[in-house]
């Protein structure tokens, strides 16, 4: 089986390069693209296993909010995380909205990048040969097809990312039970800390409320965590 590739889009040559030898040393196949015109020729052609993006690429400030956006609308489970400079609470907000697993400042250590990056290959793979879970489950109005990721709320599609699918799914296996930040970040099987969490969170509750503006069932545990309301 061949090792998983990785694309990391990155204007700035030396960093995405330092980024490039780290990853292959640790057996990854790694593709880089300095715009985000590049970037996406390329994935219209064939698609990475995970995507590592800057936010500023080039003359196009925001431009790696934008490639995030066209690569979940071609890929809606592909997992994609931001590696950045830009590191204020509404940039982080901003990416994660827009459909990434994941957030990095270029703060962070190469070893502790990997393990995040392991982490959402991990997970990639653990849904793919789950066997553990009945292929459906259906709790009142909503059904997840956990063999295809796919959810639907009263017969309609819910566009959920791998993370969010997961944390849907830890909250309406047990309706009713409360599940703490770290359960869900556990379920998700992604390193999150929880205000990351409690973004995914809202998030989700967006995309339910934008096809039914009742919905109501995900409900906040104040201090302890989430529960899905049966």
């Amino acid at each position: 089986m061949s090792s998983p590739t990785i694309a990391i889009i990155e204007d700035e040559i030396a960093i995405a390069e330092n980024y490039r030898d780290a990853l292959r040393r640790t057996g990854y196949q790694v593709n880089l693209y300095h715009t985000r015109p590049q970037a996406l020729e390329a994935f219209r052609q064939r698609l990475p296993d995970l995507a590592v993006i800057d936010v500023g690429l080039g003359a196009e400030i925001e431009g790696g909010f934008d490639l995030c956006r066209e690569l979940r609308a071609m890929a809606p489970t592909l997992p994609i995380l931001f590696l950045t400079a830009r590191d204020s609470e509404l940039d982080i907000i901003s990416g994660l909205r827009l459909g990434a697993d994941d957030y990095l400042t270029k703060d962070i250590s190469l070893p502790h990048m990997q393990a995040r990056i392991s982490a959402l290959l991990r997970r990639v793979s653990m849904m793919q040969s789950q066997s553990d879970d009945s292929d459906l489950i259906t709790q009142g109005d909503l059904t997840l097809d956990i063999s295809r990721l796919h959810c639907h709320w009263k017969g309609t599609p819910v566009d959920l990312t791998v993370t969010e699918f997961w944390i849907v799914h830890a909250l309406a296996k047990r309706p009713g039970h409360v599940k703490s930040r770290s359960q869900l970040m556990e379920a998700a099987r992604v390193v999150l800390d929880d205000n990351t969490i409690t973004s995914h969170v809202k998030r989700i509750r967006r995309k339910f409320q934008s096809l039914d503006s009742d919905f109501n069932a995900i409900s906040t545990a104040y201090g302890m965590g989430y529960r899905w309301q049966a």
